[in-house]
């Protein structure tokens, strides 16, 4: 399995840690800077003006050099400013700072360099920074012959804030997740190998953002490679009752697409086929015409009052997603058929159609929940929340959606969601987890509620006091959160706790999730 190393530029002291991944990694970190004077301003990332971020910011910093970022990080460090690092972002609600309106953000999008690729037959390393973003890099490595592995994160989202938040998989075969890396505490630069026997390494792999910046990361990289992705579509009751983990754990990447209006599930998988294979497919789920966008928006907002109107819209998009949500890339033509085959990347991740925008530049937002349950309890968990929609449309209000189910190896982080370095022995972690991720959009008329708006409330509670969630930590409020803290682990929050006060003394890095955790104040 890769490894990575990575270079981080924090706020303490030199390490040295390594991380897991494609291959080998190493990164360096940034730590706090002061600031002057001035009014505090909401810092917004994908979602754009009144989805801030962060509620309170003294200023924004974007540093084009990692000496730069260093300098910033050790002058806030000084003077006691709190720092939070931003990339492009993958942040749905207001956690990623502390509520401190002297916080000062570091945007990392400039610190984008990639060198040093070697190969060595199958594999070898890159160097790369941290606000690079999958897309840069997968195009990079595409053009000399490489290729990021099974590694799995959207492609707008930059490695540095991927690898910190934990992120992203959906595989129980292949080791896809990003998490793994090193911090700087104190404005130092500190490098750190990976040593899954090491807490310091266990910190640093799903580290939140709390031990400092991710600045430089090697990682190992693999030739690239063809892969093909089907689609097939199953009866509710056959997934609900189906041995989960044997239907995924063969793909190199699968996931399901629940549509509980029409009791149907789409199985996506994926698999590696011959270089030599014909096909230029090219994946996109956000992309979206002028016409798109404004039908799109016109149905989805029709339904904010009316549940047969949300189950007419279902059975709409249900139709459109039995088709390929393929491009060829050379053509821009629509793929119309099953299975469909292309390069790794542009078919496990993609990216934009040209001349087409993200749903988000349209007004089309969301409202997400996504927690990760072991995959042993799956059948369990997909069965409560078919009981929790039953329910609903017995007391007349039923409510639907489509949303996505995906998947994780076990890989060992103190944050992790898939760790299995947990003390309850009643809870097994050692198959990997499913994911239940349960977005749903965001009306932009009236008051923003959605249809029923009180069962989302009965699903979230439901959900993480019957089931061991853990949280995606950038896709859950902080209700979700404070409420998901049972859940957690104490004796890794304080093994993570301890870690961070090596790094950061001064708790210069904050953020509203550190502070709901637990794990900035200990």
């Amino acid at each position: 399995m890769p490894k990575l190393s990575f270079v981080l530029v924090a706020v303490l002291a030199l390490r040295s840690l390594r991380s897991t991944y494609a291959g080998e990694c190493s990164f360096t970190l940034l730590r706090p800077v002061t600031q002057s004077g001035g009014v505090s301003v909401p810092y917004n990332t994908f979602d754009g003006p009144g989805f801030p971020a962060c509620h309170d910011v003294a200023q924004v910093y974007s540093p084009t050099t990692i000496d730069e970022a260093v300098a910033i990080v050790r002058n806030a460090s000084d003077h006691g400013i709190p720092v939070r690092a931003s990339g492009n972002g993958h942040m749905w609600y207001d956690t990623m700072c502390s509520d401190d309106a002297r916080t000062i953000i570091v945007r990392t999008e400039n610190l984008n360099r990639i060198t040093d690729l070697v190969m060595d037959g199958g594999k070898g390393t890159v160097v790369i920074e941290g606000g690079v973003t999958f897309s840069q890099v997968a195009g990079w490595l595409h053009e000399r012959g490489a290729s990021l592995g099974y590694t799995l994160v959207n492609w707008n989202i930059s490695l540095g804030g991927a690898m910190a938040m934990g992120a992203h998989r959906s595989s129980l075969a292949e080791n896809s997740q990003v998490s793994s890396s090193a911090y700087i505490p104190a404005g130092e630069l500190v490098h750190l190998e990976r040593d899954q026997s090491n807490d310091t390494w266990l910190a640093a792999s799903t580290s939140l953002g709390l031990l400092g910046i991710l600045a430089r990361i090697k990682i190992e990289v693999l030739a690239d490679f063809k892969v093909f992705a089907n689609q097939e579509t199953f009866d509710e009751s056959y997934v609900l009752n189906a041995d989960i983990f044997t239907e995924i754990s063969p793909y190199v990447t699968a996931n399901y697409w629940w549509w509980p209006g029409v009791k149907k599930f789409h199985k996506r998988t994926y698999g590696v086929v011959p270089i030599t294979k014909a096909g230029n497919a090219f994946q996109s789920t956000f992309s979206m015409t002028d016409i798109e966008a404004s039908l799109g928006l016109s149905l989805l907002n029709s339904g904010q009052n009316s549940s047969l109107q949300n189950f007419i819209t279902e059975g709409i998009f249900y139709a459109l997603w039995r088709a390929p949500n393929f491009h060829d890339k050379k053509t821009d033509l629509p793929l119309l058929s099953w299975p469909v085959y292309g390069y790794a990347y542009d078919v496990l991740i993609g990216g934009l159609y040209p001349n087409t925008k993200t749903e988000w530049d349209y007004g089309l937002r969301g409202l997400t929940f996504e927690v990760a349950v072991p995959v042993t309890q799956a059948n369990k968990l997909l069965k409560r929340v078919r009981q929790l929609f039953d329910e609903a449309a017995a007391e007349g209000k039923a409510v639907t959606s489509t949303y996505r189910r995906y998947f994780g190896k076990p890989y060992d982080s103190l944050l992790g969601q898939t760790t299995t370095l947990q003390n309850d022995p009643s809870v097994d972690w050692s198959k990997g987890a499913i994911m239940l991720d349960f977005p749903t959009f965001r009306p932009t008329t009236g008051d923003h509620s959605r249809y029923n708006e009180a069962w989302y409330t009965k699903l979230h509670k439901t959900i993480i006091d019957e089931f061991p969630t853990r949280p995606h930590w950038t896709k859950v409020t902080r209700d979700v959160l404070q409420q998901s803290v049972k859940n957690l682990d104490p004796m890794l929050l304080a093994r993570f706790s301890s870690v961070r006060r090596q790094f950061d003394p001064q708790k210069t890095f904050k953020s509203v999730v550190g502070e709901i955790i637990g794990v900035v104040s200990m």
